[in-house]
Protein backbone atom coordinates (compact mmCIF):
# COMPACT_ATOMS: atom_id res chain seq x y z
CA UNK A 1 0.00 0.00 0.00
CA UNK A 2 1.76 3.05 -0.78
CA UNK A 3 2.49 6.09 0.99
CA UNK A 4 0.52 8.24 -0.49
CA UNK A 5 -2.51 6.24 -0.14
CA UNK A 6 -1.89 6.47 3.04
CA UNK A 7 -1.64 10.22 3.80
CA UNK A 8 -5.22 10.40 2.24
CA UNK A 9 -6.62 7.38 3.22
CA UNK A 10 -5.98 8.57 7.00
CA UNK A 11 -7.17 12.30 7.30
CA UNK A 12 -10.48 11.26 4.68
CA UNK A 13 -10.91 8.39 7.62
CA UNK A 14 -10.82 10.52 10.31
CA UNK A 15 -13.24 13.21 8.68
CA UNK A 16 -15.94 10.73 7.97
CA UNK A 17 -15.78 10.17 11.87
CA UNK A 18 -18.00 11.89 13.15
CA UNK A 19 -20.61 11.61 10.82
CA UNK A 20 -20.49 7.55 11.82
CA UNK A 21 -21.12 9.01 15.07
CA UNK A 22 -23.76 11.09 14.29
CA UNK A 23 -26.07 8.49 11.98
CA UNK A 24 -25.54 5.49 14.59
CA UNK A 25 -28.99 4.48 16.22
CA UNK A 26 -30.53 6.84 13.31
CA UNK A 27 -33.44 5.60 11.31
CA UNK A 28 -33.50 6.52 7.31
CA UNK A 29 -36.03 5.54 4.60
CA UNK A 30 -34.78 5.13 1.00
CA UNK A 31 -37.09 5.28 -1.73
CA UNK A 32 -35.03 3.28 -4.96
CA UNK A 33 -36.38 4.45 -7.90
CA UNK A 34 -37.34 1.86 -10.20
CA UNK A 35 -35.01 3.17 -12.61
CA UNK A 36 -32.05 2.49 -10.62
CA UNK A 37 -32.28 -1.37 -11.18
CA UNK A 38 -33.36 -0.78 -14.67
CA UNK A 39 -30.03 0.81 -15.05
CA UNK A 40 -28.06 -1.86 -13.41
CA UNK A 41 -27.32 0.37 -10.11
CA UNK A 42 -29.02 -2.32 -7.67
CA UNK A 43 -25.78 -4.08 -6.75
CA UNK A 44 -23.71 -1.02 -5.96
CA UNK A 45 -26.49 0.67 -3.65
CA UNK A 46 -26.82 -2.60 -2.60
CA UNK A 47 -23.58 -2.79 -1.15
CA UNK A 48 -23.83 1.13 0.00
CA UNK A 49 -26.68 0.09 2.34
CA UNK A 50 -25.36 -2.74 3.29
CA UNK A 51 -22.33 -0.32 4.49
CA UNK A 52 -24.30 2.13 6.14
CA UNK A 53 -26.60 -0.30 8.20
CA UNK A 54 -22.69 -1.96 9.54
CA UNK A 55 -22.25 1.49 11.33
CA UNK A 56 -25.26 1.43 13.19
CA UNK A 57 -27.97 3.08 10.84
CA UNK A 58 -31.53 1.40 10.65
CA UNK A 59 -32.40 0.95 7.09
CA UNK A 60 -36.23 0.58 5.51
CA UNK A 61 -35.72 0.08 1.51
CA UNK A 62 -38.94 1.25 -0.27
CA UNK A 63 -38.64 0.04 -4.25
CA UNK A 64 -40.10 1.33 -7.19
CA UNK A 65 -41.06 -0.66 -10.34
CA UNK A 66 -42.23 1.89 -12.52
CA UNK A 67 -40.14 1.03 -15.93
CA UNK A 68 -40.28 -3.16 -15.00
CA UNK A 69 -44.33 -2.58 -14.58
CA UNK A 70 -44.45 -1.06 -17.97
CA UNK A 71 -41.82 -3.61 -19.76
CA UNK A 72 -44.52 -6.46 -18.43
CA UNK A 73 -47.23 -4.32 -19.96
CA UNK A 74 -45.72 -3.97 -23.26
CA UNK A 75 -44.90 -7.82 -23.17
CA UNK A 76 -48.40 -8.15 -23.21
CA UNK A 77 -49.49 -5.70 -25.57
CA UNK A 78 -50.88 -3.47 -22.98
CA UNK A 79 -50.30 0.23 -23.14
CA UNK A 80 -49.18 2.12 -19.58
CA UNK A 81 -51.82 4.69 -19.13
CA UNK A 82 -51.26 7.70 -16.08
CA UNK A 83 -53.19 10.23 -15.01
CA UNK A 84 -52.05 13.46 -12.28
CA UNK A 85 -48.86 11.66 -12.02
CA UNK A 86 -50.30 8.15 -11.31
CA UNK A 87 -50.73 4.88 -13.26
CA UNK A 88 -54.62 3.55 -13.92
CA UNK A 89 -53.73 -0.06 -12.83
CA UNK A 90 -56.48 -2.69 -14.80
CA UNK A 91 -56.64 -5.93 -14.02
CA UNK A 92 -53.77 -6.70 -16.73
CA UNK A 93 -51.70 -3.61 -15.01
CA UNK A 94 -52.46 -5.04 -11.29
CA UNK A 95 -51.05 -8.73 -12.78
CA UNK A 96 -47.72 -6.97 -14.13
CA UNK A 97 -47.35 -5.02 -11.40
CA UNK A 98 -47.47 -8.32 -9.29
CA UNK A 99 -44.92 -9.96 -11.58
CA UNK A 100 -42.68 -6.98 -11.24
CA UNK A 101 -42.42 -7.03 -7.86
CA UNK A 102 -42.06 -10.47 -7.04
CA UNK A 103 -39.04 -9.90 -9.36
CA UNK A 104 -37.47 -7.28 -7.98
CA UNK A 105 -38.16 -8.47 -4.58
CA UNK A 106 -35.80 -11.85 -5.55
CA UNK A 107 -33.06 -9.65 -7.27
CA UNK A 108 -32.86 -7.44 -3.97
CA UNK A 109 -33.06 -10.16 -1.47
CA UNK A 110 -29.95 -11.56 -3.90
CA UNK A 111 -27.90 -8.15 -3.86
CA UNK A 112 -28.16 -8.42 -0.15
CA UNK A 113 -27.18 -12.03 0.12
CA UNK A 114 -23.78 -11.39 -1.63
CA UNK A 115 -20.71 -11.74 0.05
CA UNK A 116 -18.05 -12.90 -2.08
CA UNK A 117 -14.28 -12.13 -1.02
CA UNK A 118 -12.70 -9.12 -1.90
CA UNK A 119 -16.13 -7.17 -2.63
CA UNK A 120 -17.52 -4.48 -0.57
CA UNK A 121 -19.97 -7.10 0.77
CA UNK A 122 -17.59 -9.58 2.52
CA UNK A 123 -18.61 -10.72 5.94
CA UNK A 124 -21.48 -9.04 5.52
CA UNK A 125 -24.65 -9.95 6.71
CA UNK A 126 -27.96 -7.95 6.08
CA UNK A 127 -31.20 -9.51 7.01
CA UNK A 128 -33.70 -8.48 4.94
CA UNK A 129 -37.62 -8.77 5.70
CA UNK A 130 -40.38 -7.52 4.21
CA UNK A 131 -44.31 -7.75 5.07
CA UNK A 132 -47.70 -6.51 4.83
CA UNK A 133 -46.71 -3.43 6.43
CA UNK A 134 -49.19 -0.93 4.51
CA UNK A 135 -52.78 -0.86 4.70
CA UNK A 136 -54.26 0.68 1.45
CA UNK A 137 -57.64 2.58 0.37
CA UNK A 138 -58.74 2.63 -3.77
CA UNK A 139 -57.80 6.21 -5.36
CA UNK A 140 -61.51 6.03 -6.64
CA UNK A 141 -62.17 8.53 -9.36
CA UNK A 142 -60.13 11.90 -10.00
CA UNK A 143 -61.45 14.34 -11.89
CA UNK A 144 -63.43 11.56 -14.29
CA UNK A 145 -60.56 9.44 -14.44
CA UNK A 146 -61.22 5.60 -12.52
CA UNK A 147 -57.71 4.79 -11.53
CA UNK A 148 -59.14 0.76 -10.81
CA UNK A 149 -56.62 -0.97 -8.30
CA UNK A 150 -54.26 1.91 -7.80
CA UNK A 151 -54.26 3.03 -4.31
CA UNK A 152 -53.63 5.85 -1.35
CA UNK A 153 -51.64 5.04 1.75
CA UNK A 154 -54.37 4.67 4.68
CA UNK A 155 -52.03 2.97 7.40
CA UNK A 156 -48.71 2.50 8.10
CA UNK A 157 -47.55 -0.72 10.80
CA UNK A 158 -44.96 1.60 12.15
CA UNK A 159 -44.63 -0.90 15.47
CA UNK A 160 -44.31 -3.72 13.11
CA UNK A 161 -41.54 -2.00 11.33
CA UNK A 162 -40.00 -0.25 14.38
CA UNK A 163 -39.45 -4.21 15.84
CA UNK A 164 -38.03 -5.30 12.84
CA UNK A 165 -35.56 -2.72 12.85
CA UNK A 166 -34.85 -3.54 16.08
CA UNK A 167 -34.01 -6.58 15.38
CA UNK A 168 -31.75 -5.94 13.14
CA UNK A 169 -32.83 -6.31 9.83
CA UNK A 170 -33.52 -4.19 7.05
CA UNK A 171 -37.13 -3.88 5.98
CA UNK A 172 -37.95 -4.13 2.38
CA UNK A 173 -41.75 -2.69 1.01
CA UNK A 174 -42.56 -3.04 -2.07
CA UNK A 175 -45.45 -0.14 -3.34
CA UNK A 176 -48.04 -2.52 -2.76
CA UNK A 177 -50.85 -2.31 0.35
CA UNK A 178 -53.64 -4.09 0.99
CA UNK A 179 -57.23 -3.44 1.89
CA UNK A 180 -58.97 -5.00 5.10
CA UNK A 181 -60.94 -7.42 2.61
CA UNK A 182 -57.49 -8.59 1.41
CA UNK A 183 -57.75 -6.75 -1.80
CA UNK A 184 -54.63 -5.82 -3.20
CA UNK A 185 -54.18 -1.92 -4.57
CA UNK A 186 -50.80 -0.63 -6.62
CA UNK A 187 -49.21 2.56 -4.39
CA UNK A 188 -46.53 4.68 -5.29
CA UNK A 189 -43.18 4.38 -4.37
CA UNK A 190 -42.85 8.22 -3.73
CA UNK A 191 -45.85 7.93 -1.32
CA UNK A 192 -44.84 4.46 0.90
CA UNK A 193 -41.46 6.06 1.51
CA UNK A 194 -43.01 9.59 2.22
CA UNK A 195 -45.86 7.81 4.68
CA UNK A 196 -43.43 5.52 5.88
CA UNK A 197 -40.94 7.61 7.04
CA UNK A 198 -43.64 10.14 8.76
CA UNK A 199 -45.27 7.03 10.58
CA UNK A 200 -41.77 5.98 12.25
CA UNK A 201 -40.63 9.17 12.09
CA UNK A 202 -37.23 8.57 10.74
CA UNK A 203 -34.30 10.51 11.12
CA UNK A 204 -33.96 10.92 7.16
CA UNK A 205 -35.96 10.14 3.97
CA UNK A 206 -33.47 9.45 0.94
CA UNK A 207 -35.43 9.32 -2.44
CA UNK A 208 -32.71 8.08 -5.26
CA UNK A 209 -34.27 9.05 -8.06
CA UNK A 210 -33.46 9.63 -11.75
CA UNK A 211 -32.73 13.66 -11.32
CA UNK A 212 -29.26 15.26 -9.57
CA UNK A 213 -31.83 17.44 -6.85
CA UNK A 214 -32.93 21.05 -7.28
CA UNK A 215 -31.33 23.45 -8.75
CA UNK A 216 -30.79 26.72 -7.29
CA UNK A 217 -33.41 28.15 -10.52
CA UNK A 218 -35.72 25.24 -10.91
CA UNK A 219 -36.58 26.76 -13.98
CA UNK A 220 -33.61 26.00 -15.74
CA UNK A 221 -31.17 23.12 -16.39
CA UNK A 222 -28.40 22.79 -14.21
CA UNK A 223 -25.01 23.82 -14.95
CA UNK A 224 -22.01 25.61 -13.15
CA UNK A 225 -24.38 29.21 -13.01
CA UNK A 226 -27.07 27.28 -11.86
CA UNK A 227 -25.76 24.17 -9.41
CA UNK A 228 -27.72 21.77 -7.03
CA UNK A 229 -29.23 23.67 -4.11
CA UNK A 230 -27.44 21.60 -1.53
CA UNK A 231 -30.20 22.53 1.38
CA UNK A 232 -33.33 23.90 1.14
CA UNK A 233 -34.98 24.90 4.22
CA UNK A 234 -38.76 24.25 4.43
CA UNK A 235 -40.31 27.72 3.35
CA UNK A 236 -38.28 28.21 0.63
CA UNK A 237 -39.08 25.15 -0.83
CA UNK A 238 -43.03 25.64 0.10
CA UNK A 239 -42.64 28.75 -2.04
CA UNK A 240 -40.85 26.88 -4.86
CA UNK A 241 -43.40 24.38 -4.95
CA UNK A 242 -46.25 26.92 -5.77
CA UNK A 243 -44.71 28.35 -7.79
CA UNK A 244 -44.11 24.88 -9.92
CA UNK A 245 -46.73 23.15 -12.25
CA UNK A 246 -48.02 19.82 -11.17
CA UNK A 247 -46.21 16.91 -11.63
CA UNK A 248 -46.59 14.58 -14.13
CA UNK A 249 -43.54 13.03 -14.96
CA UNK A 250 -40.54 11.57 -12.21
CA UNK A 251 -38.46 14.19 -14.02
CA UNK A 252 -40.26 16.92 -13.00
CA UNK A 253 -38.87 19.04 -10.55
CA UNK A 254 -42.01 18.92 -8.02
CA UNK A 255 -42.31 15.48 -8.44
CA UNK A 256 -40.23 14.63 -5.13
CA UNK A 257 -39.38 17.79 -3.86
CA UNK A 258 -43.66 17.59 -3.10
CA UNK A 259 -43.02 14.80 -0.64
CA UNK A 260 -39.55 15.67 0.67
CA UNK A 261 -41.83 19.22 1.89
CA UNK A 262 -44.91 16.52 3.24
CA UNK A 263 -42.70 14.89 5.09
CA UNK A 264 -40.71 17.78 6.11
CA UNK A 265 -43.54 19.10 7.59
CA UNK A 266 -44.81 16.13 9.60
CA UNK A 267 -41.65 15.78 11.45
CA UNK A 268 -38.85 14.10 9.08
CA UNK A 269 -36.28 16.95 9.86
CA UNK A 270 -34.21 15.80 6.96
CA UNK A 271 -35.13 14.76 3.23
CA UNK A 272 -33.03 14.41 0.39
CA UNK A 273 -33.37 14.08 -3.54
CA UNK A 274 -30.02 12.21 -4.84
CA UNK A 275 -29.04 10.87 -8.13
CA UNK A 276 -28.53 7.18 -8.74
CA UNK A 277 -26.26 7.58 -11.55
CA UNK A 278 -23.21 9.25 -9.69
CA UNK A 279 -21.97 6.50 -8.28
CA UNK A 280 -21.91 6.27 -3.61
CA UNK A 281 -24.31 9.38 -3.61
CA UNK A 282 -25.43 7.65 -0.36
CA UNK A 283 -21.91 7.53 0.94
CA UNK A 284 -21.02 11.20 -0.81
CA UNK A 285 -24.75 12.86 1.16
CA UNK A 286 -24.96 11.07 4.07
CA UNK A 287 -20.45 11.20 5.08
CA UNK A 288 -20.03 14.52 2.89
CA UNK A 289 -20.51 17.82 4.34
CA UNK A 290 -21.64 19.67 1.56
CA UNK A 291 -23.30 16.38 -0.15
CA UNK A 292 -24.64 15.85 -3.39
CA UNK A 293 -28.05 15.94 -4.02
CA UNK A 294 -30.47 18.48 -2.31
CA UNK A 295 -31.65 18.04 1.24
CA UNK A 296 -34.78 19.80 2.23
CA UNK A 297 -34.74 20.92 6.05
CA UNK A 298 -36.98 21.85 8.28
CA UNK A 299 -34.29 24.77 9.96
CA UNK A 300 -30.86 25.79 8.69
CA UNK A 301 -28.68 23.18 10.68
CA UNK A 302 -25.84 25.57 11.11
CA UNK A 303 -25.83 26.55 14.74
CA UNK A 304 -23.88 29.28 16.11
CA UNK A 305 -23.77 28.77 19.99
CA UNK A 306 -21.55 28.70 23.30
CA UNK A 307 -20.27 25.56 23.98
CA UNK A 308 -20.97 22.97 26.29
CA UNK A 309 -19.51 19.56 27.90
CA UNK A 310 -20.30 17.78 24.99
CA UNK A 311 -18.68 19.81 22.27
CA UNK A 312 -15.07 18.95 23.75
CA UNK A 313 -14.38 15.94 21.65
CA UNK A 314 -15.30 17.58 18.42
CA UNK A 315 -12.85 21.25 19.14
CA UNK A 316 -9.90 18.51 20.13
CA UNK A 317 -10.36 17.14 17.07
CA UNK A 318 -11.18 20.69 15.17
CA UNK A 319 -7.89 22.01 16.58
CA UNK A 320 -5.38 19.12 16.51
CA UNK A 321 -4.15 19.42 13.19
CA UNK A 322 -3.65 23.06 13.69
CA UNK A 323 -1.82 22.59 16.84
CA UNK A 324 0.67 20.00 15.32
CA UNK A 325 1.58 22.56 12.36
CA UNK A 326 2.13 25.23 15.28
CA UNK A 327 -0.88 27.77 13.97
CA UNK A 328 -2.36 26.77 17.26
CA UNK A 329 -0.40 26.70 20.83
CA UNK A 330 -0.70 23.14 22.15
CA UNK A 331 -4.14 22.39 24.50
CA UNK A 332 -4.78 19.53 26.58
CA UNK A 333 -8.07 17.86 27.00
CA UNK A 334 -7.74 19.31 30.94
CA UNK A 335 -7.62 22.66 29.60
CA UNK A 336 -10.40 23.02 27.13
CA UNK A 337 -12.61 20.61 29.68
CA UNK A 338 -11.83 23.65 32.44
CA UNK A 339 -12.66 26.74 30.61
CA UNK A 340 -15.11 25.17 28.08
CA UNK A 341 -17.35 27.90 29.30
CA UNK A 342 -15.26 30.58 27.54
CA UNK A 343 -15.87 28.59 23.85
CA UNK A 344 -18.16 29.84 21.28
CA UNK A 345 -19.04 26.81 18.29
CA UNK A 346 -20.23 26.69 15.29
CA UNK A 347 -22.48 23.85 14.25
CA UNK A 348 -23.48 22.13 11.10
CA UNK A 349 -25.48 19.16 11.48
CA UNK A 350 -24.01 18.03 14.51
CA UNK A 351 -20.20 19.06 13.81
CA UNK A 352 -18.42 21.05 15.35
CA UNK A 353 -16.36 23.45 12.04
CA UNK A 354 -15.24 26.53 14.02
CA UNK A 355 -14.48 27.26 17.37
CA UNK A 356 -13.06 30.08 19.35
CA UNK A 357 -12.51 31.21 23.09
CA UNK A 358 -12.98 34.40 24.98
CA UNK A 359 -10.53 34.61 28.21
CA UNK A 360 -11.67 38.04 29.78
CA UNK A 361 -9.24 40.05 32.28
CA UNK A 362 -11.56 41.91 33.88
CA UNK A 363 -8.93 44.62 35.24
CA UNK A 364 -7.90 45.56 32.07
CA UNK A 365 -10.99 46.02 30.40
CA UNK A 366 -10.53 43.68 27.94
CA UNK A 367 -10.27 39.76 26.72
CA UNK A 368 -8.07 37.69 24.67
CA UNK A 369 -10.03 35.84 22.08
CA UNK A 370 -7.86 32.40 21.44
CA UNK A 371 -8.04 29.49 19.51
CA UNK A 372 -10.20 30.79 16.33
CA UNK A 373 -10.32 28.00 13.60
CA UNK A 374 -12.51 27.25 11.11
CA UNK A 375 -12.17 23.66 9.27
CA UNK A 376 -10.49 23.81 6.02
CA UNK A 377 -13.74 21.83 4.84
CA UNK A 378 -15.92 25.52 4.96
CA UNK A 379 -13.15 27.61 5.16
CA UNK A 380 -13.81 31.24 2.47
CA UNK A 381 -17.81 30.75 3.60
CA UNK A 382 -17.39 33.69 6.43
CA UNK A 383 -17.85 31.41 9.31
CA UNK A 384 -14.54 32.72 10.77
CA UNK A 385 -16.42 35.97 10.62
CA UNK A 386 -19.41 35.06 12.00
CA UNK A 387 -17.51 33.52 15.68
CA UNK A 388 -15.51 36.95 15.74
CA UNK A 389 -18.42 38.73 15.70
CA UNK A 390 -20.03 36.60 18.38
CA UNK A 391 -17.19 36.94 20.76
CA UNK A 392 -17.26 40.49 20.26
CA UNK A 393 -20.43 40.45 21.52
CA UNK A 394 -19.59 38.21 24.41
CA UNK A 395 -17.11 40.85 25.75
CA UNK A 396 -19.33 43.47 25.02
CA UNK A 397 -22.32 42.19 27.06
CA UNK A 398 -19.37 41.25 29.62
CA UNK A 399 -18.84 45.34 29.76
CA UNK A 400 -15.08 45.17 27.97
CA UNK A 401 -13.63 47.71 26.29
CA UNK A 402 -11.65 45.66 23.70
CA UNK A 403 -10.28 42.19 22.45
CA UNK A 404 -7.14 41.11 21.46
CA UNK A 405 -5.10 38.13 20.14
CA UNK A 406 -2.11 36.76 19.79
CA UNK A 407 -0.83 35.07 16.23
CA UNK A 408 1.97 33.89 14.45
CA UNK A 409 0.69 33.41 10.47
CA UNK A 410 -3.00 35.15 10.23
CA UNK A 411 -2.19 38.75 11.07
CA UNK A 412 -3.69 40.00 7.90
CA UNK A 413 -6.74 38.19 8.40
CA UNK A 414 -7.26 40.21 12.05
CA UNK A 415 -5.90 43.97 10.43
CA UNK A 416 -8.66 44.03 8.18
CA UNK A 417 -11.38 43.37 10.26
CA UNK A 418 -10.41 45.63 12.30
CA UNK A 419 -7.64 44.73 14.72
CA UNK A 420 -4.71 46.76 15.11
CA UNK A 421 -0.87 45.79 16.12
CA UNK A 422 0.68 46.88 18.90
CA UNK A 423 3.93 46.02 21.52
CA UNK A 424 3.43 43.23 23.40
CA UNK A 425 4.44 45.04 26.74
CA UNK A 426 0.85 46.67 25.92
CA UNK A 427 -0.57 42.96 27.24
CA UNK A 428 -2.56 43.07 30.82
CA UNK A 429 0.34 42.13 33.36
CA UNK A 430 -1.25 38.56 34.15
CA UNK A 431 -1.47 37.97 30.05
CA UNK A 432 2.13 39.12 29.68
CA UNK A 433 3.72 36.65 32.16
CA UNK A 434 2.59 33.84 30.40
CA UNK A 435 3.14 35.50 26.75
CA UNK A 436 5.85 32.97 25.09
CA UNK A 437 8.91 35.61 23.67
CA UNK A 438 10.47 32.66 21.94
CA UNK A 439 7.23 32.49 19.99
CA UNK A 440 7.55 35.76 18.71
CA UNK A 441 3.32 35.87 18.81
CA UNK A 442 2.47 39.70 17.04
CA UNK A 443 -0.35 41.29 19.34
CA UNK A 444 -3.26 42.56 18.10
CA UNK A 445 -6.10 44.85 19.52
CA UNK A 446 -9.72 45.61 18.79
CA UNK A 447 -11.51 48.28 20.36
CA UNK A 448 -15.11 47.39 20.33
Amino acid sequence: MSTVFNFTFVPWFRSVAPYIHTHRGKTFVVGLAGEAIAAGKLQSIAQDLALIQSMGVKVVLVHGFRPQVNEQLRAKGHEARYSHGMRITDEVALDSAQEAAGQLRYEIEAAFSQGLPNTPMAGATVRVISGNFITARPVGVLDGVDFKHSGLVRKVDASGIRRTLDFGAMVLISPFGFSPTGEAFNLTMEEVATSVAISIQADKLIFLTEVPGIAIDPDLPVSEDNPIDTELPLDAAEKMLANMAPAQRPTDSAFYLQHCVKACKAGVERNHILPFAVDGSLLLEVYVHDGIGTMVIDEKLESLREATADDIGGILQLIEPFERDGTLVKRDRTEIERDIGHYTVIEHDGVIFGCAALYPYPEARTAEMAALTVSPNVQAQGDGEKILKRVEQRAKAAGLESIFVLTTRTMHWFIKRGFVQVDPEWLPEARKRKYNWDRKSQVLVKKL
